[in-house]
């Protein structure tokens, strides 16, 4: 019998095939092939590069790339790390591989339907973040400050091929990169290390990967909530991927604003 993607399903959760465990080792390398060259590429190669550029913009665009150009890197870490371990990157042994699936609900066993209403709340808490006090970026490293600025208005008007760097490192920071690598590698393979305290653990990490945007860390702690709770409970790398993704379509929606001027 075949199921429409609109309909809910109940399945044993022992049918899904657990990924093997990593150990404490495994997890913080992995965790450290993530962070250090994202804290390389913002605190020392975007530096050098935009002295080689020119122009207002030659910061923003500096940083810009660079942190793109890690968050690439994660995406393609994931992919090494699931053909290492699976032997393969069909489709469904990679969905399978990374939790790229429909939340399963650990009560009712319901698969889909109604227990995608998880996100309601997740994405609440995304929000919070929002109206808690904040540590402030030094200058020149707030994103969004860069956007609301005349050098970021003249920058990006009318300037198509920045729009795309930018629409590839939202894409790589909450779906190819940054959360597939937490939520879809991570997560689902420190169970056998740190217990049912693994989502925590996986948040910590999480926010401790920001040595990048070191300001963000005291924040971030909430995404332990948000995004690996969910996630977790769920086995589903699609909730943190779309809460996480909220951030996403706001700055590509305000950088498409400033193009289309």
């Amino acid at each position: 019998m075949s199921l429409s993607h609109t309909e809910s399903a109940v399945l044993p959760l022992d049918a899904e095939r657990t990924p093997p465990q990593y150990a404490l080792r495994q997890i913080l390398g992995v965790w450290a092939a993530a962070a250090l060259p994202m804290a390389a590429l913002a605190w020392l190669v975007a530096p050098a590069l935009a002295g080689r550029l020119d122009g207002p913009a030659a910061w923003p665009q500096a940083l810009i790339a660079c942190l793109t150009a890690g968050l690439v890197w994660q995406g393609v870490l994931v992919l090494v790390l699931v053909r290492r371990e699976t032997g393969t990157l069909r489709r469904r042994a990679v969905a399978d591989a990374l939790w790229l699936r429909r939340p399963h609900s650990p009560r009712t066993g319901r698969v889909g339907g109604r227990v995608w209403w998880v996100l309601v709340p997740a994405v609440l808490v995304v929000g919070l973040e929002q109206v808690l006090p904040k540590v402030h970026a030094p200058t020149g490293r707030d994103l969004g400050g860069f956007l609301r600025s005349t050098t970021g208005h003249e920058f990006l008007s009318g300037n198509w091929p920045w729009f795309v760097v930018v629409v590839v490192m939202a894409l790589f920071n909450t779906v190819l990169g940054e959360e597939l690598l937490f939520r879809g590698l991570l997560l689902p393979r420190m169970r056998g290390v740190f217990g049912r305290g693994d989502w925590l653990a996986n948040g910590l990490l999480f926010a401790v990967y920001h040595l990048h945007l070191p300001w963000v860390i005291p924040t971030a702690l909430l995404d332990s909530v948000a995004l690996a709770l969910p996630s977790r409970r769920y086995r589903s790398a699609w909730l943190g991927i779309i809460v996480h993704s909220v951030q996403s379509v706001l700055i590509v929606g305000a950088t498409l604003a400033l193009v289309l001027r």
